[in-house]
């Protein structure tokens, strides 16, 4: 039944695929690729043949280094608008490199251009960039041939197409050569003929575009971003500032719960036990009130109880307790007191630090609070397991889908959460679900 259900899922998915939003993002950044591509490699070439040209000879030497830090920092500029592209159509947000500002003598401003990594990858990308804007444009060449041979049956009635006198009839394009040449249509059932190969090709067209785009994707992850050492150091600063912020949020949490909680219930507790020492009388004297001290007596037990509760939820809030029986114990825990079914399965031979054993555990809890009020599910899956030595989350949940990464989003806190110890958060939910979302960390922070 599962399989019947999942091979039904993957069917709607293949038929619907050329009228998705992003089947047409894809296709539209692939129609503005090509010239943006050949623009940027026609000019970044030049400069760079030119600029080696003049830099062998011993006269034009200063000339042809001019150039080529001209073409580098003309491909910066080329670069930049493929990632707003990227970003604006494929939802590809790669953070720009810093930007260059040499200091110094002339020579001194000029070697540091010339070093520019930034720019040498964005002149690399630019180069790249045209022969794979030329496969993407052969992409959009089956999106053409199949609107064309969908069309064939009304193009037969509409215009009153008939056989040529070789009898070869109207042609059916296909984006792939054929050995015999493409078949003819003669007749108006060979034009549904070619209809249905023109459906075929539609069905097909997204995913090839997909493939080729993703190919894009790479290329602009790898060559446009700000390098992998200045990624290190912007990701550094940032989660250290991300701690920073949250340790200090912890303390005004902290200080506000124990004034407005604890604090409050010892002061009444103080109350009623010196206004219980009074009604007891000096000197052995019997209690005028017996039934009144018995009140402030328990009014003082219940302040007690409830504020020895209140710093228990305190410390819990700090340190689950349940957390020092190991990670599956206190997930177990957790998944047994959710109002959504949850199917726990926990593999983890090797046991990870506290620190990042509290992190997966409030990371889970905090994922099973989304699934509870934001998903709709009727139930989830939460697996556990150690992969390439990193401690993995895997949420799974049947809901409504839709969940995004932004602002106003728990999702958020989440990646932050993460981000301290170096993990990563990665969430697939299409409109209309499934919702699965992996946390990856260390297992030693």
């Amino acid at each position: 039944m599962q399989e019947t259900q999942t091979g039904a899922v993957r069917l709607r998915a293949v038929l619907r695929a050329p009228f998705t939003a992003r089947a047409g993002s894809e296709a539209a950044y692939c129609l503005a690729g090509l010239p943006l591509a050949l623009v940027g490699f026609v000019l970044v070439l030049v400069l760079l043949a030119l600029g080696a040209a003049f830099t062998v000879s011993l006269v034009g030497a200063v000339l042809g280094l001019l150039l080529v830090v001209t073409a580098t920092g003309l491909a910066r500029a080329f670069a930049a608008v493929h990632r707003a592209l990227a970003a604006r159509l494929l939802g590809e947000r790669v953070p720009a490199p810093a930007q260059l500002r040499p200091e110094g003598k002339a020579f001194a401003r000029l070697d540091a251009r010339l070093r520019d990594a930034a720019g040498w990858r964005s002149v690399a990308y630019v180069l790249v960039k045209l022969p794979v804007a030329a496969v993407q444009y052969y992409a959009l060449s089956w999106w053409i041939t199949g609107l064309l041979n969908l069309s064939a049956p009304l193009r037969w009635a509409a215009f009153g197409q008939r056989p040529h006198p070789g009898g070869e009839g109207m042609a059916t394009i296909t984006p792939i050569p054929v050995g015999g040449g493409a078949p003819h249509s003669t007749g108006f059932a060979g034009t549904l003929v070619a209809a249905a190969v023109g459906a075929a090709t539609l069905l097909a067209a997204p995913w090839l575009t997909q493939g080729i785009v993703a190919v894009d994707r790479w290329l602009i992850r790898a060559l446009l971003g700000p390098g992998e050492l200045a990624q290190r150091v912007r990701n550094l600063e940032e989660t250290r500032a991300l701690a920073v912020d949250d340790s200090a949020a912890l303390l005004r949490r902290l200080e506000r719960d124990l004034h407005d909680g604890a604090q409050v219930r010892l002061v009444a507790l103080a109350m009623s036990l010196d206004m219980a020492r009074e009604r007891l009388g000096a000197g052995g004297e019997p209690v005028a009130d017996p039934e009144r001290l018995r009140r402030l007596i328990e009014t003082a037990h219940t302040n007690a109880t409830e504020a020895l509760t209140e710093l228990r939820d305190l410390a819990r809030g700090l340190h689950p307790p349940v957390l020092d029986d190991g990670l599956p114990d206190a997930l177990a825990s957790l998944a047994a007191r959710s109002t959504v079914p949850v199917e726990l399965a926990v593999d983890v031979p090797e046991r990870p630090t506290p620190a990042i054993e509290t992190i997966a555990y409030f990371c889970a809890a905090e994922l099973l609070t989304n699934v509870i009020k934001h998903s709709g599910a009727g139930r989830a899956v939460l697996r556990v397991t150690l992969e390439d030595g990193l401690l993995r989350l895997r949420m799974t949940d049947d809901g409504h889908g839709g969940a995004t990464l932004g602002a106003g989003s728990g999702l958020t806190g989440l990646v932050q959460r993460a981000r301290t110890v170096d993990g990563t958060l990665d969430i697939s939910s299409p409109a209309g679900g499934p919702t699965s979302v992996t946390i990856s960390l260390p297992l030693h922070a």
